[in-house]
């Protein structure tokens, strides 16, 4: 699991040659930064997936999900402005097989998932990278 949470991590740092920047806050989430919008980025991060073999199984869109609250929570609706919230949840098979066979409990970290937010036309990645 740590090989493939290292993996990753290599993709993402790959952003920081275009210009973003990443890192890894003090609490344990993993975060890179870019200034493209997250319509680009996401597509991006999606085909990365894709071509390593990590296929992304499930796309919710948070953003528009927590918009149909927006008369119920007032202002308290989206307080930080963010614009646009996804994420994605993927896998790879064969990784899933590896740890179910060293240890069925680690199951509990498969599949992965990344969370994008978008604010002011700038995208930021997170990653749970404290495993």
């Amino acid at each position: 699991m740590k090989k493939m949470k290292r993996w990753l991590i290599a993709l993402l740092l790959t952003w920081t040659i275009t210009g973003s920047s990443a890192e890894q806050g003090p609490d344990g989430v993993y975060l890179a930064q870019v200034d493209q919008p997250l319509a680009v980025v996401y597509d991006r991060v999606y085909k990365s997936l894709e071509d390593a073999r990590f296929y992304v199984v499930f796309e919710p869109n948070i953003g528009a999900n927590l918009a149909g609250f927006a008369e119920k929570w007032g202002d308290d609706y989206n307080r930080n402005k963010l614009s646009a919230i996804r994420s994605m949840v993927f896998c790879n098979g064969w990784y899933a097989n590896k740890v179910s066979n060293l240890d069925p409990n680690m199951l509990g970290f498969c599949p992965l998932h990344i969370t994008l937010i978008e604010r002011d036309g700038k995208t930021t990645v997170l990653f749970n990278a404290s495993v």
